[in-house]
């Protein structure tokens, strides 16, 4: 395949824009498809919570881990080529986590799903702001960043059709026809880009970030078992945050840094990129939570489960379009804290349920949520993505990609604590009447409880099932807080210190932008070897 011209890559835009959201929806989908599944895998695989935790986290950690690390392997070597190979290993991940026969072989799984899904997610971005430019890659954002909620949405309602219909390894296998249909379309109108003048690669800056944030979130994953103040849970948390200090020291002293941490200083730049954190750690604790709330608590089976999150999709789809010229007209800083206050308000809403809260009060909290999503996520992307130039698009998506799935790891670490903390210790006293085996298996997860519930005689088990739910709720209800404080934070940071728009050195005019970004283009193509 030739390299293609300037105006091939023009016309083919919207067609790679494609190829680049079905990239993107794939691996998305895959980071929520999960949360439905839960209580299947904890019926077929016998699974702890801890251990559920790990199945969320080992992709979306593994993803965070080596997102910088990849996205500045794409500058170098070419972003198609890091987004054709990311696309394969995603494949291989998928069909073995279709065929894993423990917990741990799926969690193993989901570690190679999530190194494939490290090198699609910021080649996707950086080539979409290498062919986009003005006021289309604004809208060309608005779209991605769509596609990225949507997936998230929409995977509990797809994965409960596949659970309905196929067994629980369908919910990995059918990313692979999708896979096949991106590497094709990918190879035809995905144009090659590059870095024209590429540093050295940083492997000193990708082994310390990965080791120290493994070792944070490991630490508050096993804090409900191994206890918040134990010495094992204190000396992992501590032993991460020093890697990651030791990390910071050596990126700011390289002459050839994995991601260069002055950018940071740029208050456009790292306001987006909290404000993002923030969204992604209260989205992906919540969805964690909320899948079983509605299986577990409300009763409702994997399908119908998954259809009652569809609002919550429709709701981000319909709102990141608007958000984005809303934004243009009235400014980041105003949409971005808008859109988080409206994620705390539905979290608040979320925080007030109980067992005997029914959908039609769960699905306006929702619906907020989305809307608070929407109006933040496509803002805060384009302000991080503008804050740099094209040459480093790459790094640029790495670290808002890894900004989103550091803060899905964190959410479900933190708020999955919070809830089985508060659910161990609510479940207590109806677990007294059980033998010491079934009170250990009761007392691991919601979903256990009500299982040995349902197998224990009428009275006990009747008991215990409406003392598990009680205890998920609270639980569910006290890691809402969490979330609606994460959210009203970012609102708070983003509007203390994000612009409303770029300013002194970042205020570049549309003409200016046109022709820096035609002039980087035209290197990148001319130095891009043959696709």
């Amino acid at each position: 395949m030739r390299t293609p011209s300037p105006e091939q890559i023009q016309a083919r835009r919207w067609a790679t824009l494609g190829v680049l959201c079905l990239s993107l929806l794939v691996i998305v989908v895959d980071s929520s498809i999960v949360n439905v599944a839960l209580p299947t895998l904890v019926r077929e695989l016998h699974a702890s919570t801890a251990s559920l935790q790990w199945v969320t986290d080992a992709y979306t950690l593994a993803m965070a881990g080596l997102l910088l690390s990849l996205g500045s392997l794409g500058d170098r070597i070419g972003r198609h080529r890091t987004l054709a190979g990311g696309l394969v290993v995603f494949g291989i991940g998928s069909a073995l986590a279709g065929l894993s026969g423990s917990a741990g072989e799926l969690i193993a799984s989901r570690v190679v799903m999530g190194i494939g899904a490290a090198a699609i997610m910021p080649a996707t971005l950086s080539i979409l702001t290498n062919v986009f430019t003005g006021s289309e890659r604004a809208k060309a954002i608005a779209i991605w960043s769509a596609f990225s909620g949507l997936g998230v949405a929409i995977g509990p309602t797809l994965g409960g059709w596949l659970l309905e219909h196929f067994s629980w390894g369908s919910i990995f296998t059918v990313n692979l026809p999708i896979v096949a249909a991106a590497l094709i379309a990918g190879y035809l109108v995905v144009p090659p880009s590059k870095n024209p003048r590429p540093q050295a690669l940083d492997p000193v800056g990708l082994f310390s970030s990965v080791v120290g944030v493994v070792a944070v979130v490991y630490a508050i994953i096993e804090a409900p078992s191994q206890g918040w103040t134990s010495a094992r849970t204190l000396g992992v948390a501590l032993a991460g945050l020093a890697v990651l200090a030791g990390w910071v020291v050596f990126e700011l002293r390289s002459s050839h840094p994995m991601v260069d941490l002055r950018v940071f200083r740029n208050a456009r730049f790292s306001a987006a990129s909290f404000s993002v954190t923030m969204i992604f750690l209260a989205l992906f604790g919540w969805l964690f939570l909320f899948t079983q709330q509605m299986q577990f608590v409300l009763g409702y089976d994997t399908l119908q489960a998954g259809l009652r999150a569809l609002p919550f999709a429709i709701a981000i789809g319909a709102v990141s379009q608007p958000a984005a010229k809303l934004a243009a007209r009235i400014g980041t800083k105003a949409v971005v804290t808008a859109g988080l206050t409206l994620m705390a308000v539905g979290f608040g809403l979320m925080a007030a349920s109980t067992v005997h809260t029914g959908y039609s009060f769960l699905l306006p909290a929702s619906v907020v949520i989305a809307a608070g999503m929407g109006l933040a996520m496509a803002p805060a992307t384009e302000s991080i993505m503008g804050a740099l130039p094209p040459a480093q698009a790459g790094v640029g998506s790495a670290v808002n990609d890894t900004t989103r799935s550091l803060g899905g790891a964190l959410g479900v670490a933190v708020m999955g604590s919070v809830a089985a903390s508060v659910f161990t210790s609510h479940i207590r006293p109806a677990l007294t009447q059980l033998p010491a085996d079934l009170a250990t298996q009761a007392k691991s997860s919601v979903g256990a409880a009500v299982t040995v519930g349902q197998h224990a005689p009428s009275g006990v088990g009747t008991h215990l099932v409406a003392a598990a739910r009680e205890a998920f709720v609270a639980g569910s209800n006290e890691a809402m807080i969490v979330a609606m404080v994460a959210a009203a934070l970012g609102a708070l940071v983003a509007a203390r210190f994000l612009p409303a728009r770029p300013a002194g050195e970042a205020a570049v005019t549309e003409a200016a932008v046109t022709v820096e970004v035609a002039e980087v283009g035209n290197l990148e193509w001319a130095g891009a070897e043959v696709a």
